[in-house]
């Protein structure tokens, strides 16, 4: 693997964040420092730590910011919930990123399993 974006979890993850923008930009305008940043956040954050564990020196560092990357998943799959329990989002919708999020979610558990065994 020469780069980062060789990884199909970083891959995925970088479609959830673009699933994710548009998706926000219909939330109430009240929700713009709220929720739909706390969302935007989380989803950044997932590829961008699968990237920055990669440039790391050794797998310690890596399973860090794999570990963050999980984190923040599971913050946008808690804040996809209160989203759609608020109706801001349809069922479609919800379920559609939702299971993004769980398909990135099971892959990057076994990533991390795979990354622990060789430390």
């Amino acid at each position: 693997m020469s780069t980062f974006r060789d990884l199909l979890i970083w891959q995925k993850s970088m479609v959830l964040v673009t699933d994710i923008y548009p998706l926000t930009n219909s939330f109430p305008k009240e929700e713009i420092y709220g929720l739909t940043s706390q969302i935007r956040r989380s989803s950044v954050s997932i590829p961008s730590n699968i990237a920055e564990g990669y440039g790391r020196d050794g797998n310690k560092d890596y399973l860090k910011f794999l570990n963050i990357a999980i984190a923040s998943l599971f913050e946008i799959q808690t804040q996809l919930e209160i989203a759609f329990n608020l109706k801001y989002t349809n069922e479609i919708q919800f379920n559609k990123i939702y299971e993004e999020s769980r398909e990135i979610e099971r892959m990057l558990s076994s990533f991390i399993r795979k990354i622990k065994e060789r430390i």
